[in-house]
């Protein structure tokens, strides 16, 4: 199945080709995702809630980019299976300054193998689904730049790993200590929940009925004032 599409992100290229290839901001804009775990460089094990129509559920899969070429594209290659099928997909996005607006067009053009369940769905609903989707993630992208939300790329911290191979190289400098660094995990945050309806009305109802009640007391003391 073949899905090409374009979409506009009014933003700098720059800042655009940052986000679509930082997985803190993808975790957080690319519909159903639960977790991106890195694996290696630009290499990430994925979590993912999808599906079309009734036949969802979570897909595990490994992300990899590659011919990274900034700003101007990169490829992105997903495999994932889960109860719904399995996926196996790769997509090439060139991104475009937009001389009207100054802000940027992203072209896609995605080849995927579905199978299993979902691949029994006709592709022209899958195609649908997928454009659908990718319009939700770039609108999201958006978003996220507008909101000034864009996680700066920075040294990772140091791990408890590096801290003792810097003891144990003081301790004994010939010695030398294998340890498997760690990794990095995002998770997208928990949505804000709304405030629960009963719990306002109750909050309502008794604000109204404390004020009610602070009227008759004013009223009941100008009554035994006035005796």
């Amino acid at each position: 199945m073949k899905v090409t599409g374009s979409a506009t992100i009014g933003h700098p290229i720059d800042m655009v080709y940052v986000a679509l290839t930082s997985p803190a901001v993808l975790v957080r804009t690319l519909p159903g995702c639960q977790r991106l775990e890195q694996t290696g460089p630009d290499s990430y094990q994925a979590t993912l809630q999808a599906g079309v129509g009734s036949i969802k559920g979570l897909f595990d899969g490994a992300v990899r980019l590659a011919d990274l070429a900034a700003p101007d594209s990169f490829t992105l290659h997903a495999s994932g299976a889960g109860t719904p099928g399995t996926v196996d997909a790769v997509a090439h996005v060139r991104l475009v300054t937009d001389p009207d607006s100054g802000g940027t067009l992203v072209h896609y053009a995605a080849d995927a193998t579905v199978g299993g369940v979902i691949g029994g769905v006709g592709q022209r609903m899958l195609a649908g689904v997928a454009r659908r989707t990718a319009g939700e993630f770039f609108a999201a992208v958006d978003r996220e730049l507008t909101a000034n939300m864009l996680v700066p790329v920075v040294e990772p911290p140091a791990t408890i790993a590096t801290a003792i191979d810097a003891e144990q190289s003081a301790v004994e400098p010939s010695a030398t200590v294998a340890v498997e660094p760690a990794r990095t995990v995002w998770t997208r945050p928990a949505p804000v929940r709304e405030p629960d309806r009963q719990r306002t009305r109750e909050i309502v109802l008794a604000a109204a009925f404390g004020a009610v009640i602070a009227l008759l007391g004013v009223l009941l003391g100008a009554i035994v004032a006035r005796w």
